[in-house]
Order: structure tokens, then sequence, then C-alpha cells
């Protein structure tokens, strides 16, 4: 496929800007970033540049070798009566409707997958059971391109699970066609060294809605950056995550929220909880109404709750505005320790201050979890977040 490489104009005289762009005007906007489907075209990050700065690139440098040999990642999918499996290469529709590499890790997943899973759900179907796609990763480098379309009028849900070890690039393009209803959870649960760097385009066309849900626990390293283009009239979208991590993690969302269409709204929001020395977690939050989405009603949120000493949160929500007719844009972040008056309120009806505590990160992490709308996934998130709780008590 051509590459559509977009380059920052230079200006003459200039020096190198501390992004890492060099000689030219940095970046400024999500939205005016490059994009290409071939790697070279990118070239391997140096930490500086604005998509990478927040990132430990020396700890994903295995992921961005140009060089290593890699092998396609082991896939299980499990679907209900209906829903259609095939693969796709690269040039097959629709594998790249709705997906173009914005960094080196998605354009080496693009081109290192020859074969793209593509799960469709047909025209006006409703399954009442999710679509299960299990990834089992592995120590030597993988990659992957998965492609999720549910058809007009259809309804469904499609869990995706990762587990085990990992040196892993993936990219999820996610297609909901007009009036389809879709929701897309995937779950990190990796191995305590494993690395993951993934990017999730979605498309949503006319009356449709999309609800898009990451939860990161296990990992390394996991930096996931979700894309959602509302380019249909009336389509709607929603933007959730939960994070935990623990010492030594390092768990990353960079979020975009691109309202495209008219009369679309959107509603964004990130909790994450944090104990341990050298627990990072970083949310950078987009949002782009643009000229023609008039109508627009959008609001981004991103809220860190810092458990333990050594613990860093990074919130930055950015929000960018086309158009004077709006319904309502907003953005809001929060980082901070425990609420003593919550503690205060609940010790003081005879509560311990352990168990004050356990209720109070139960009730904020709770609401994003509540939003999964499966009911065995939420029941094994709350009890995993009782584990990590637990673990911060015996520090």
């Amino acid at each position: 496929m051509t590459a559509t490489t977009q380059a920052p104009a230079v200006v003459p005289g200039s020096r190198a800007h501390t992004d890492g762009a060099g000689a030219v005007v940095p970046v400024q906007t999500r939205s005016a970033r490059p994009t290409s489907y071939s790697p070279e075209d990118f070239g391997a990050p140096s930490g500086r540049e604005v998509n990478w700065k927040h990132t430990p690139v020396d700890r994903i440098k295995g992921v961005l070798d140009l060089a290593a040999a890699s092998t396609d990642a082991s896939v299980t999918i499990t679907a209900p009566d209906g829903v259609e499996i095939t693969t796709k290469a690269i040039g097959e529709a629709p594998r790249g409707e709705a997906f173009v590499p914005e960094d080196m890790s998605g354009a080496l997943a693009w081109q290192r997958s020859s074969e793209a899973s593509h799960v469709r759900i047909p025209a006006s179907l409703e399954l009442s059971e999710p679509v299960l796609i299990d990834v089992t990763g592995v120590t030597e480098l993988t990659h992957q391109h998965l492609v999720i379309e549910a058809a007009e009028n259809s309804h469904a849900t499609v869990l995706l699970r990762h587990s085990g070890p990992a040196l892993f690039a993936q990219n999820v393009e996610i297609i909901v066609r007009d009036g389809a209803n879709l929701k897309v959870v995937s779950v990190q649960q990796w191995d305590d060294e494993a690395v993951h760097v993934a990017a999730h385009q979605a498309r949503v066309d006319r009356d449709a809605s999309l609800r898009h849900v990451i939860v990161s626990f296990g990992g390394g390293v996991v930096r996931v950056n979700p894309s959602l283009e509302l380019s249909g009239a009336g389509s709607h979208g929603e933007m959730f995550g939960l994070s935990y991590a623990d010492a030594g993690q390092h768990l990353e969302s960079q979020v975009f929220l691109h309202h495209k269409g008219a009369e679309t709204s959107g509603d964004v929001l990130y909790k994450g909880a944090l104990q341990g020395e050298g627990a990072r977690s970083v949310w950078i939050g987009d949002v782009l109404i643009g000229p023609d989405a008039t109508g627009t009603d959008s609001y981004e949120a991103n809220r860190n709750l810092v458990l333990t000493d050594g613990a860093r949160a990074d919130s930055i929500p950015n929000l960018e505005i086309q158009t004077g007719d709006i319904r309502g844009a907003g953005h809001a972040s929060a980082t901070g320790r425990f609420d003593d008056e919550q503690l205060f309120y609940l010790q003081a009806r005879g509560i311990s201050e352990d168990e004050a505590r356990r209720l109070v990160v139960l009730g904020f992490l709770t609401e994003i979890v509540q939003k999964i709308g499966i009911d065995s996934l939420e029941a094994e998130l709350i009890a995993a977040v009782e584990e990590e709780l637990a673990q911060e008590g015996t520090r």
C-alpha cells in the first residue's frame, strides 16, 4: 500500500526542537502527526518526539527492531453462531479502511502481519454472548493486525484478552457501520516483564455507536493508544480505561477522539491507581471537534489515585475546537492521594483504616468496571483489584 507520510514544514534557520522534530515546526496536535504504512518513514524514536517523550523507549527497543525476525501472534477466536471469521492480506478490504499507522510500531505491525484476523458481525445480527479473542504471548517478537467489523444495524460485544510473556506490537482496526452498536473490551493481563505496544483505531459511521474499554493490569511496559473517529452524523463514542500500576510498571494510553460528523457525541473517562516505587501511568487525551462537527457534545476526563510514595501519574488533556456551533465540550484531570474526608467518614463509623482505604479504592475504580457489561469479567476484575490492594497492604 502506498505510504501517506505527511512531513512538517521546514523553517529556514531553525534549530532542533526539544521534541526531537529537528529543524522543523514541531507537531502541535494529534491530527497533524505523520502517517505511513512504511516503518522506515518514521525511524526509531529517541524519546524526545511528542508521541514518545513519556514512554521508556529503552525498554521497548526490541519491539521497534527493523532487523529482528518476528512471527504472527497466537490468536484463538471463539464466536457465537453467525459471526464470520476470515483473514485479510495487505490490500484486501476492509483491512486499511479505518487504519493508518502513526508511529513506527504501528507500521511494523501492519507490514509484518501478512494475514490479519478479520472478525465480522453480519448486518442486523444481535449477539447475546461476546466474541472472545485470546492472544497468548511468547518471549519472541510477535506482531498482529486485527480487524473487527460490525455491519449495518448489528449489536455485539468483542472481548480481547492478552496473557503470558510478550514482546508484542499490535494493531486493532475497528469499523462500526451505519446503525451498528459495538462494544470492544481489551484486557491486558501480561506477565511481569511483558512489553506490549498497540494502536487501536476505530471509525463509527452514521447513527452508530462504539464503547471502547481498555483495562491494563499486568506487563512491564504496556502502551495502548486508542483513536476513535466519529465520522457519521449522529454517531456516538465512549472511551473508558482502567489501569493499576505496580512497582516498575509503565502503563500508558494516548487517547484521540475525533468528532468529524455533525450531531456526534463522545464521552472519555480513564481512571488509574498506582502503588510502589517506580509505578508510572501516562494518559494523554486529545479531542478534536472538526469544522463540520456542528452540534457536537463531548467531554473527557482522567483521574488517578496515587496510593504510595514513589509512584507517578502524568495526565495531559487537550481540546481543539474548529467550529463554534457545538452543544458542549470540556475536559478535566485530577491526580491525588486518598481523600481524607472519605477516610474520616468511614472510620468515624467504626471501619478500620485499612478497610476504609480498600473501600475507597474499590469505589473509585468500580465505576469503570461496571461499564464493561460482562458479569464474569467484572467480577474477575474486582477480585484483581482486591488482590492488588492486598499486596499494597504488605509493603
